[in-house]
């Protein structure tokens, strides 16, 4: 398989999309968590969950005997009920970036190699009789070849997702309801 070839088998739509998609879950899970955050801190029984305080305020006392007017500061006692949910930040998370990262390294490394070997072998005899002479000859030859052929293929793969989330602005909607419910403060005389 070439390199082109193998490249082009690689499932980019899943190596892309796998991590884009789980970017989007991880958003409406974001969303889903924010809502129960609301419902079950902000409120009780379909009320807001109210927090009171109790402190002291000093009140000025005006009293007017005949032409004479006097002013008296006394300590008295209050009361101030505020929405749990205003006082607290509630946790809107945006994903504002993902980036995907993909590296692919192959090496082919193909080796081939060939060797010949020749041998020659030369043997010379003669023999002297009385009036007769022989001689022989004997002649080797030998030839060897050997191939051998390899192929060494690397690959290395590396996908890395970058996510950056941030603390989003609150929706419209969830302004408005931070708004009445600010409106709904209280401050009572004890």
């Amino acid at each position: 398989m070439s390199i082109g070839q193998e490249l082009s088998s690689l499932d980019f739509e899943s190596m892309i999309g796998g991590p884009l998609s789980a970017v989007i879950k991880a958003q409406a899970q974001s969303a889903i968590t924010s809502v129960d955050f609301i419902k079950s801190v902000g409120f009780t029984d379909d009320a807001p969950t109210m927090v009171s305080f109790k402190y002291k305020k000093p009140v000025e006392i005006t009293t007017t005997t005949g032409e004479t007017t006097t002013t008296d500061v006394e300590l008295r006692d209050y009361s101030l009920d505020v929405p749990l949910l205003s006082m607290l930040p509630i946790p809107f998370i945006r994903v504002e970036e993902t980036t995907i990262d993909f590296n692919a390294k192959i090496t082919s490394v193909q080796k081939r190699s060939l060797a010949s070997q020749h041998g020659l072998g030369v043997e010379f005899g003669s023999k002297l009789d009385l009036g007769a002479f022989s001689a022989s000859l004997k002649v080797n030859y030998s030839y060897k070849r050997s191939t051998s052929a390899s192929s060494k293929v690397e690959r290395t793969y590396s996908l890395a997702v970058h996510v950056r989330a941030v603390q989003d602005e609150l929706p419209a909607g969830t302004e408005r309801l931070l708004n009445i419910l600010e409106n709904t403060i209280v401050e009572n005389e004890a």
